[in-house]
């Protein structure tokens, strides 16, 4: 079930990652989706790893961008 806009992504997703961060989820996990025979599990999986390429947990539980090292 890919998701057409983030509104559609799972509510627990939506709640702690902030816009850019559920582009960056959606886009991933609709690839992984078509990529893995519609392997929800593993599209999730992959979907969180690209976020956390660029996003971090902060206080609270929400993800906040990694600080780049000067």
């Amino acid at each position: 079930m890919p998701y057409d806009v983030n509104e559609d992504l799972p509510q627990r997703v939506q709640n702690v990652l902030p816009d850019h961060a559920q582009d960056i989820y959606r886009e991933a996990f609709n690839h992984a989706w078509d990529r893995y025979g519609q392997d929800e599990v593993r599209a999730h999986k992959i979907a969180w790893a690209a976020v956390k390429k660029e996003y971090e947990k902060g206080p609270g539980g929400k993800w906040v961008l990694k600080k780049k090292a000067a």
